[in-house]
């Protein structure tokens, strides 16, 4: 968390568990009572429905006990949490006599609770963290859909865990919660069991914990051949994502495809131009144009526009990773390193998100690859200009440019007038708008400047470039260009 705050980072985020269907047999070894399985002692005269693990690898603590039946067990070193649920009802008793058992934690006895030990960490430093919440495994007959079979359980231990936090872990450094079962950011009713799942899960945090916020990360998938989603279908499809939010403050944090080669970070005057080499990867050999149906920036704007008068918010999750591991790995499967360049490209796509998380710290910052760990790279480079977006009013001359770290220094405008003669113009950057982004309800670090190039200069429909070297005396790694 030093390290990630040291590179610029304020905001940590962890996977939750799956609450997986297991069998008495099937329980962990270590889960025992003088040679008999740990859930006998507590399910004696009682009618098991369903049994279920939870190893998160936590010792929980005995607070976490609500019901008579529920008990700590310590085996071989190890601690677990039995848990007896009721299969009808929210109490302790089943009316019906039934009951499933979850199994849970499976840590060092004695041991420490991972998510209390994260938020005490956070409230230290003045950090925020968001912890995974409970999760059920996906279906066989559908993998890319979660098993909602049991959702009743999942709902009873969801708020056991929720209670537990609320008791243990109530400490700021505890921002919130996170959902990590995905989907794509679509309004096809094929995902709505997912935005179900959402919908229960985003009420029980509410419930017990209501200062709280949830994150919720759908990804883009705007390949041409692939799911050829397209803006439109995002701007519906992050209102049905926040119709979950049941009273609670939801981010939702759009994975912009860039690190699995599913979207494409490019500015409109750079639409037929090839795609780069990791997206080639994925995608084939081709111009951006014709393998992506948009840049990424129309889909945040697309989303910006879907959330409006929803409560929930806009957040960004720039991929820190690449499609192939061709010569870059990282020691994580298919994904490899990226680069501060091309995470430029990522980040210029992204003014619409209030804030920007990206996935994931280890191994993609921390590795080696190409020599240079990212961190250091991105500690090395942060003060670089990045151009968001800019527009020309002929009325009045002015180019509206907003971006990150665009304070001081100066500016080179150039653009052909009607004639095609070329035209270059230097601005020296004295009165940025370094409150834009807060003013705007936009990203804080968002900054605004004004360029008055004259008063229709620029012909409509041409296109401008525009270089910026920062107070820092960085300079963007290629000019913006933008079309009038």
């Amino acid at each position: 968390m030093a390290d990630i705050k040291a590179a610029g980072g304020d905001t940590v985020i962890t996977f939750g568990t799956l609450l997986t269907p297991a069998s008495a047999n099937s329980l962990p070894a270590d889960c025992s009572v003088s040679g008999e399985n740990c859930s006998a002692p507590a399910t004696k005269g009682i009618v098991v429905n369903r049994y279920f693990t939870y190893l998160d690898g936590d010792s929980w603590g005995r607070s976490a006990l609500k019901c008579p039946r529920d008990q700590i067990i310590s085996n071989n070193g190890r601690s677990f949490a039995v848990f007896v649920l009721p299969t009808t009802g929210d109490g302790c008793d089943s009316p019906d006599g039934r009951y499933d058992v979850v199994v849970a934690g499976g840590g060092q006895a004695p041991g420490t609770d991972t998510t209390g030990g994260l938020a005490a960490a956070a409230t230290k430093s003045g950090m925020h963290y968001y912890a995974g919440l409970p999760a059920p495994v996906k279906r066989t007959d559908v993998d890319y859909l979660p098993d909602l079979s049991y959702i009743g359980t999942l709902s009873l231990f969801t708020e056991r865990f929720l209670q537990y936090q609320a008791a243990v872990n109530n400490v700021d450094g505890l921002a919130g919660f996170y959902h990590h079962i995905e989907m794509p950011l679509s309004d096809s009713a094929v995902f709505d069991p997912i935005l179900e799942l959402y919908k229960s899960q985003n009420q029980l945090v509410h419930k017990y914990l209501p200062t709280r916020s949830a994150i919720i990360s759908p990804y883009l998938d705007t390949r041409v051949d692939a799911a050829n989603i397209s803006p439109d279908t995002v701007r519906r499809g992050i209102e049905k994502i926040a119709g979950t939010s049941s009273g609670l403050v939801v981010n939702i944090a759009i994975q912009d495809g860039m690190g699995t080669g599913k979207g494409g970070a490019y500015l409109p005057s750079e639409a037929s131009a090839p795609v780069d080499s990791y997206a080639a990867a994925v995608v084939g050999d081709g111009s951006w144009k014709s393998k992506y149906v948009a840049p990424t920036g129309d889909y945040f704007r697309a989303a910006a526009s879907g959330i409006e008068s929803t409560g929930a918010v806009l957040w960004a999750n720039l991929e820190g990773m690449t499609p192939t591991a061709t010569g870059n790995t990282c020691g994580a499967g298919p994904r490899g390193q990226t680069s501060l360049p091309r995470m430029d490209r990522q980040l210029q796509q992204m003014g619409a998100a209030k804030k920007v998380i990206s996935f994931m710290w280890d191994p993609y910052f921390t590795c080696k690859g190409t020599g240079t760990p990212l961190k250091n790279q991105l500690i090395s480079g942060y003060a670089k200009p990045v151009i968001t977006e800019s527009t020309f009013s002929a009325a009045t001359g002015e180019i509206h440019v907003t971006g990150f770290n665009l304070e001081g220094g100066s500016a080179q405008v150039t653009w052909a007038d009607v004639n095609g003669s070329t035209h270059t113009k230097v601005f020296e950057l004295t009165d940025a708008d370094t409150a834009y982004g807060q003013q705007q309800g936009l990203n804080p670090k968002l900054e605004a400047l004004t360029l008055r190039v004259g008063a229709a200069a620029i012909p409509s429909g041409n296109r401008y470039s525009i270089s910026l070297t920062n107070r820092w005396g960085a300079a963007q790694e290629i000019p913006y260009a933008g079309i009038s």
